[in-house]
């Protein structure tokens, strides 16, 4: 059987995997092994960031809800978790995101709609 060189094909191969690496420090830009080893990594670490980034994002809204409505000067709520309790109760169902739009954005608006909640 004749010998078949495959150099160029495996050099193509680690070129393509050693793009994905080309920010790294190091060894885990340069060695092949220590770049697929990284590459894996780095890819379990950007799907498990995902949902901690939502997660991240949700409690920032919810502290900033918080802090609206903690300095509303009528004090007609005194917390989050009571404030949501009744917007649910009387079915204005705004998502948290919104609310804290609004209540960085416009604080009277979040007033408003804390006072529909009353009525």
């Amino acid at each position: 059987m004749t010998r078949i060189k495959r150099g160029d094909i495996a050099r193509k191969r680690r070129a393509k995997v050693r793009l994905f690496t080309s920010g790294f420090r190091g060894a885990h830009s340069r060695l092949t092994r220590t770049i697929t080893q990284e590459r894996i990594k780095a890819l379990i670490s950007a799907d498990r960031d995902r949902d901690r980034k939502k997660r991240d994002f949700r409690r920032l809204w919810i502290s900033r809800i918080n802090a609206v409505i903690r300095e509303n000067p009528k004090k007609v709520y005194s917390s989050y978790s009571y404030f949501l309790y009744n917007l649910y109760k009387s079915r204005l169902l705004i998502n948290r995101k919104i609310l804290a739009q609004i209540a960085i954005l416009s604080r009277n608006c979040l007033y408003m709609i804390s006072n529909e909640i009353i009525k």
